[in-house]
Parts: structure tokens; C-alpha cells; sequence
């Protein structure tokens, strides 16, 4: 089992964002001395009720902490993004971290960014389809053809190939049947949210082999997972340790809406313990050992990319909760 950092990007309205490249910055060395093998940042726009900052620039800057982890922006909203950028900074990533570049890619559900960058939300699938073959193009062919509804390139050559022969991987998200498929089809991975209960990934992702095994393409290299983590510190009830910043997280994501079927009808504070129990990750050293073990067992995962931070959690819990994972990490070998 492969362990990475899914880190948080996000802080409320108001906070002094003045050390917090500072404290990320630590939380990458704390992760790769941890033995954590992987780093991914999200991406969102107008993301209020939270300040985030965004994923290329960010990932940048972090490479050099992070020497030798695979690292990749987890994920891009891709509907929303010209794609030649996309392929031509991703490949500069992939260059700048040896050739351990990922890239996750997403729909995206929020139809505040799709008004704010002026792309219909009805469009996001065929442009998500339409941009994910351009990517791939410019990063395997010399010459690049390519006239689509929505991007023409006519003899371009991209500026630089990345360092992976035929680009790196692409993980795609998606937590409805349709974009498993979708994934099988297109995508070397299926790496769902920390949304969907364990059964329902298990579920998925079996669906995610079969949807494959149908297109003749070999089976994924890797089935990532992006779950919420906590080691607490032994005393108590370790999810009372970060009840208040997790559970506001979640209902920001309520408020920003998309699919209902995640979230309880009552809310996310009104039945929470529930809610985490079937999600995420979190206990004592030991049971964090057992839930990653009961993870693989139940859904055949092999590679968890744990968020161990969310609004409002200071930077010394964070740092805490690295430093047990490298023991937990110690403990799965």
C-alpha cells in the first residue's frame, strides 16, 4: 500500500495567509521524511466561503521539498482550462520533478466557476472529452492535427514533451457511474473523492476493471483514493480532536452544492460521526494501521492520498498527525 499527502489548500475568510507557505512548505518535508511516496493539490475558483490558493504555481514551488514523491495537482478542473496550457505546464512539472509528474483531472460541479470563466456548464463534458485528447496529442506526437468543436491546432508543435515518454499519468475524478466509464476510456486511473463511502469505492472501482477490461486497454497501473485522515494523539476520541475544522469543510462543500446523495439530509453536523465513519480515515495509530489495511481488502486500493488538514486545524496537529503517519507507514510494510 502507497501512502501520499493530499494537501490542504484552503483557509476561511480572514485568515492571515501571510505563514502559510511557510507551514506547507514544512508539511511536504514532514511528509516525504514520513515515507509518504505522493503529493496532490486541488483546484478551485471563487471559492467562497474559503481562500485557496492555485494548484500549478503552488506544486512548483514545492517540487524541490518534495524530491522524489510523485506529484501532481489532484485535480484540475479541465473544462475550464485551455488545454494546450494544461499539457505544456504539466510537462514542464513532469521536468521539474525527474519525471514523478501526475495529473488528475475533473468536470467540475460548481456552476459559480463555470459563470465566472464564461464556459457553459451544458458544454463540460464534450470539452472535458475534446481537451483530455488535445493533452495527449501534444504530448505524443511531433506534429500535432487536431480540429474539434471547441480547440484547432494545424501543425503546432508543442514547446516541450514532458520527461515520461507519452506524458504522465492522468487520473480522472468522478463519482457517478458514468464518469467511471468515462475514466476507463480515457484515463490511466479512477481516483475517486473522499465523498464516496468505502463500499460505494469498492463498488466503483470494480466497475472501473470491468468498464476497462470492455476497451481492450491494459488494467490501471494504480487505484488511488483520496480519503480524510487523522492519527490522534491516543487520548479520546480522535475525531473529536478535529470534529469543528472537518466538519465546517463539509459543509462548505454542502453549500457549494453538486451531487445531494453524499450528503445527510439533516446536514453534515447533524448525524457527522456516521458520515466520517463510512469515509474517512481517522483513529489512534494503530486503527488508522487497520483502517488503511480494511481499505485495500474491501475496495483494492493500493495507493491513499491522505488530507490530514482542513480550515481552522492549527499547523503543530498537522505536523503531529505526518509525523504517526511515518509510523503507520512503518507498520504496513
Amino acid at each position: 500500500m502507497k501512502l501520499g499527502l493530499y494537501m490542504a489548500t484552503q483557509w476561511r475568510q480572514g485568515a492571515d495567509l501571510g505563514p502559510e507557505l511557510a507551514n506547507l512548505i514544512e508539511q511536504v518535508r514532514v511528509a516525504r521524511a514520513s515515507g509518504l511516496a505522493s503529493l496532490m493539490v486541488g483546484q478551485h475558483f471563487v471559492s467562497s466561503p474559503l481562500q485557496m490558493f492555485q494548484a500549478m504555481p503552488l506544486l512548483a514551488r514545492l517540487a524541490a521539498e518534495a524530491e522524489g514523491m510523485q506529484l501532481g495537482p489532484g485535480l484540475l478542473l479541465l473544462p475550464l482550462l485551455n488545454p494546450v496550457i494544461v499539457a505544456e505546464e504539466t510537462a514542464t512539472l513532469d521536468w521539474l520533478t525527474g519525471g514523478n509528474a501526475i495529473i488528475g483531472l475533473g468536470l467540475g460541479y460548481r456552476k459559480e466557476e463555470f459563470a465566472s470563466i464564461g464556459v457553459p456548464f451544458k458544454e463540460r463534458v464534450p470539452r472535458f472529452v475534446e481537451a483530455v485528447e488535445v493533452i495527449r496529442k501534444l504530448w505524443r506526437d511531433v506534429v500535432v492535427e487536431h480540429k474539434g468543436r471547441f480547440h484547432t491546432l494545424s501543425g503546432v508543435q508543442a514547446s516541450l514533451k514532458p520527461k515520461q515518454p507519452g506524458g504522465p499519468p492522468i487520473w480522472m475524478a468522478g463519482d457517478v457511474e458514468a464518469a467511471v466509464k468515462r475514466a476507463a476510456k480515457l484515463a490511466d486511473a479512477w481516483m475517486p473523492s473522499p465523498m464516496v463511502t468505502q463500499d460505494e469505492v469498492g463498488r466503483l472501482g470494480a466497475l472501473f476493471r470491468e468498464a476497462r477490461a470492455a476497451t481492450g486497454l491494459p488494467p490501471a497501473r494504480e487505484f488511488p483514493i483520496i480519503r480524510e485522515c487523522h492519527v490522534g494523539s491516543g487520548i479520546g476520541n480522535a475525531l473529536d480532536e478535529v470534529r469543528e475544522p472537518l466538519s465546517f469543510k463539509y459543509e462548505a462543500y454542502a453549500s457549494w452544492g453538486g451531487d445531494g446523495s453524499f450528503i445527510p439530509a439533516d446536514g453534515i453536523r447533524g448525524d457527522f460521526d456516521k458520515f466520517a465513519a463510512s469515509r474517512f480515515i481517522i483513529g489512534s495509530e494503530n486503527e488508522v494501521v487497520d483502517r488503511i489495511a480494511a481499505y485495500g481488502e474491501v475496495t483494492g486500493t493500493d495507493h491513499i492520498l491522505l488530507r490530514v488538514q482542513w480550515p481552522g486545524l492549527d499547523q503543530k496537529t498537522v505536523v503531529r498527525t505526518l509525523e504517526r503517519l511515518g509510523r503507520v507507514v512503518e507498520k504496513l510494510k
